[in-house]
Parts: C-alpha cells; structure tokens; sequence
C-alpha cells in the first residue's frame, strides 16, 4: 500500500467539469453512509486522484465533524470548493446528491416498491460492502495518521471512549479530547502539512453566511405559518441544522418534523426508510423522498426539492462560515498539534464506526463475513474500484439469500 502522506500532493486547480465527473462517479457508487463515503472519497480523490494528501483531507473530515449538518457531503462541498471555486463546490454537491435524490423521488413517486428474497438480498450486500470500505479506511488512514506511539493511544483511547458516550455528541467529544492530547504533546511545527489549500471564501463572505444561518434558524419558525411551503422548509432546515454526524442521526429529527406533524404515515416513513438505503449518495437526500410524500402540499417534485434545499443549506452555510480562517488556523504549531491529535481521534471514529453499526448490523454470520473479507481483499490486494466491488457484494449478497 502506498503512504499518500510521503508526498503530499500539490493542490492543482481543476474546472467544475472535472469536479463533477469526480463525484457523480462517486454519487452512483458510493453506498453505505457517511462513514463508508469518507473511505470512498479517500480512495477516490486522495489516493487516485491525488487532488490533496492524507492529513489535508483528515483535517477537513475533522473539521466537519465537529460542525452540524451532513458531515461526508461539507467534506465533499468542501472539496469541490478547493479544486475548482464557487462553481467546483456546487457541481461537487449537485454530482454526489443527485443520483439519489432522483433514485427516491422515483420510488416516492411509484406505486410499487422493490421486495422479495432478490431484492432483500442484494441489499444485504449493499451493507456488506460498507464492512470493507470503512475497514480500508481505517487501515489507510491509521497508517498515514497515527505513525507513531503517542497518536496510536489517542486512537485506541477515542474507540474506549466511544463504548461509553454513544452518539452524534459523543463524536465531538471524542475530537475534543483528541485535540487536547494532541495540544499538550506539542508536535506540531508550524510548518502547513499538505500544502497551501485555497479557499475562496472571504472573512466576509464566512460572517454573512454564519449570519444568515442564524437568522434562518431564528427567524422561519416565526413566519412559518404563513404558508405550507415554509412549513415544510422551516421543518426540515431545523432537522439539518441540529443533527450533528448526519447520516442516520438526522432519521429520528426528520420522524418529529414529519410523521408526528401528520404529514407523512409511519408506514411511508419506514418504506422510504428502507429504500434510502439501497441507494448511494448521502442518506440526507431521504428528504426528497419525504418531501414527495407529504400529505398537503407543496409534494411531489416541488415537495422534494424544497426538503432537498432545506435539509442540506445549514450544514453548507455553517461549514462555509468557517472556511475563511481554516487554513490559517492550521498553519499555526498549537493548531497543528491540535489536529493531529484529532486527526488521531478521527481515526479512532471510523475504528469504532466499523465495529457499530457498520460491522454489527451488516455482519451476521459466517457466510456474510466471507463476502466482507472478499471485498475487503478485492479493494486492497487486487485494486479493484469501489464500483466493481459494489456489483461482487449486491451480487453475493442475492446468492446468500437463494441459498439461505
């Protein structure tokens, strides 16, 4: 395996085409949530791509660890933003969420819905493959982030700490405490690691944003009764705005706003549930699903797209808040030392994360082990790409089930 962090890449300037076609490959590929879409991102974009190095991209996963929101979309936002402007960011945003956004709009939309043994089976395998995807991840990034005794414990120490505080807040405080071992082991130098990476986003253009996403939050529950419209907005900007990890944590925040408002049967909020995770692409993108379904209108297409904009815009206007000062931030010694030890921390996230939920609810016996260990084989020793591997674990996946 090849350390990416031996030569960090210079961070070059793309074109928002070229960003585009980078995530909408990964908008049809990437199953398995957030964590899994980190490993995915990596793989694609750190380690093929080469578009910035190991600890470049850890302290943006860290970053946008600790704010609100959708965690693996800021990551990729943020990505499209540093290879190709304004435009980069939207085309990464548009190219990663699409895909499945269209996917559960169609099945809102549909009378019918995929089941029977197949169907259940190459979901199974949809899961599995997550198994292999965070495991190449945590192997890829604990050897380029914990290289050395000290940041190894922290790693350990943030998986012990997980087993006791569970959850979205527990993550933070993870990091937090990684961030504090780190600052007070001081090794950081002073020196940027990975290169200058350019944001385009003045210290003005951060304060309005973060404005903006106060004064959103604030202010929609007050004029929300002016029409159904901004209900439905105000609904699902408050879901995206207080979850913190994304992904599954958003389920039961997007359950309040929906299914005890009445607007959408528990019946339709577990299907579109269970279809959200057959897709790939961001579990966010549930809302457009939701959005479709609602009882009074505005649904359908116009539904969808007003939950779609609603859940992800404070995720996007908080993480852009704070972009200005990042790369400064970094460039001091106590901020480095402070990354690195969160960096450490964030690989022992993904370390825990592999054993719950991923590990847990994907894995349950011999035969699905099996198919895990062979993709995991397949992404390391025989480099093949996640999308390859992806059809080996759905197609597996619907043999298990025919034998079963």
């Amino acid at each position: 395996m090849t350390d990416s962090s031996s030569t960090q890449p210079p961070q070059r300037e793309g074109t928002p085409r070229e960003v585009f076609a980078a995530f909408l490959k990964l908008g049809l590929t990437s199953f398995g949530g957030p964590i899994a879409h980190l490993g995915y991102f990596r793989d694609e974009l750190v380690t093929r791509r080469g578009w910035l190095g190991d600890h470049a991209y850890a302290d943006l996963v860290a970053l946008c660890q600790f704010l609100p929101g959708p965690a693996s979309s800021q990551v990729g936002f943020a990505l499209g933003m540093m290879r190709a402007g304004w435009l980069g960011a939207l085309a990464a945003f548009t190219a990663f969420t699409l895909p499945s956004a269209l996917l559960l709009l169609a099945f809102a939309l549909s009378a019918s819905a995929i089941s029977g043994p197949l169907g259940t089976g190459i979901l199974h395998g949809l899961k599995t493959i997550a198994v292999a995807i965070v495991a190449q991840a945590v192997w890829g990034m604990a050897c380029t982030l914990c290289p050395d005794r000290a940041r190894a414990g922290i790693a350990v120490g943030a998986v012990a700490l997980l087993a006791f505080l569970p959850g979205a807040f527990g993550m933070v405080a993870v990091i937090i405490f990684g961030a504090l071992v780190g600052l007070a082991l001081g090794s950081g130098t002073g020196t940027p690691i990975g290169g200058h990476l350019t944001m385009p986003v003045r210290s003005a253009q951060g304060g309005i944003a973060l404005a903006v996403f106060i004064a959103l939050l604030c202010l929609l529950p007050l004029t929300a009764g002016g029409s159904q419209a901004l209900a439905v907005f105000d609904s699902f900007y408050r879901a995206g705005a207080l979850v913190f990890g994304g992904g599954h944590v958003v389920l039961p925040l997007l359950q309040a706003e929906t299914v005890a408002q009445g607007w959408v049967t528990p019946d339709a909020f577990l299907a579109g549930y269970g279809a959200a995770q057959a897709v790939p692409g961001p579990l966010f993108t549930f809302a457009a699903y939701l959005g479709a379904v609602l009882g009074p209108e505005p649904n359908g297409v116009a539904g969808a797209a007003i939950a779609l904009v609603a859940v992800f815009l404070p995720g996007f206007l908080i993480l852009v808040g704070v972009l200005p000062f990042w790369d400064r931030f970094r460039s001091m010694a106590a901020a480095q030392s402070l990354m690195q030890g969160a960096n450490a921390a964030v690989v022992g996230i993904l370390g825990a994360a592999l054993y719950d939920p991923v590990f847990t609810s994907a894995i349950g016996g011999p035969k699905d082990f099996a198919l895990a260990l062979a993709c995991f084989v397949l992404l390391m020793a025989w480099k093949a790409p996640p999308w390859a591997v992806v059809i080996v674990a759905a197609a597996g996946g619907a043999a298990l089930t025919g034998f079963s």
